[in-house]
């Protein structure tokens, strides 16, 4: 005689995922593989994402990969290994995207708000000071701040308001007149002539008016050719309304002469 393998036919009639164990002669033990749970007639795969979310951290997704397997991944918001997920503050990096004069506060997750500091204006994304630090600011107004600098005239820097007319910059690199200007001493009178007072003038505003008077003391005529604003019946204002805490900077495409 011989023992019976109660293991030998389908297994022994264990699940396809258990392992048959012969125990005693015509007699066997079911036993689920690794990775299954079951009585080892019916083995099924162990989820560990079911029992404290996988081992993750509470701010990560637990996701199956296998029997008994998982990967924990950081939700949105959060960096680490999934094990350990910390806060991503937006404000850390790059200030938010918020303006370099602006203040960049958490307000929840993959949330921020962006606001100007003091002394600054804007929406929090693009913050401007007063239009005599927004002429540095500016390619196309700096060498006007230059001019203003070099010869210490700071009126547009105190509170305003002020309606500025800047001519280009490669406008006053070119123009040959400006060296003589310099030379006779009455490169301020002109700077001043491109400044009003009391005043911050939109485009929309000098369109309702047809003069303005500088701080030179002089009127500077205002009229329209061709669908823009034309100043002393020469210089066209070809870029407007740049909006700063005193005033209000217009550029245009030559010189006012006093």
């Amino acid at each position: 005689c011989s023992a019976v393998d109660a293991c030998k036919s389908s297994n022994g009639g264990c699940s396809s995922k258990a392992e048959c164990r012969r125990t005693t002669p015509g007699s066997r033990a079911c036993v689920c593989s690794a990775g299954y749970t079951g009585d080892g007639i019916v083995c099924l795969e162990i989820n560990p994402c079911l029992v404290n979310n996988g081992g993750c951290d509470r701010n990560a997704e637990c996701t199956q990969t296998g029997p008994n397997q998982a990967v924990c991944n950081c939700l949105k918001g959060y960096s680490g290994d999934g094990k350990t997920c910390t806060y991503i503050s937006l404000c850390s990096q790059n200030n938010g995207g918020c303006s370099e004069f602006a203040i960049c506060n958490d307000t929840e997750l993959t949330e921020r708000t962006c606001t100007c500091k003091p002394n600054y204006i804007g929406d929090g994304f693009q913050c401007r000071g007063n239009i005599f630090q927004e002429l540095l600011r500016n390619s196309n107004t700096s060498r006007f701040y230059f001019h203003l600098e070099a010869l210490s005239i700071r009126d547009i820097s105190s509170p305003g308001p002020f309606t500025l007319f800047v001519p280009h910059t490669d406008v006053l690199n070119s123009d040959p007149r400006v060296k003589d200007w310099i030379a006779r001493g009455v490169m301020a009178q002109v700077l001043r002539y491109h400044v009003v007072g009391c005043a911050s003038l939109l485009y929309q505003d000098l369109a309702a008016i047809t003069n303005a008077t500088s701080l030179h003391g002089d009127l500077i005529h205002i009229s329209h050719s061709q669908n823009s604003l034309v100043l002393n019946n020469k210089a066209e204002i070809i870029l407007s309304d740049a909006v700063g805490t005193n005033g209000v900077i217009h550029v245009i495409n030559q010189i006012l002469v006093p």
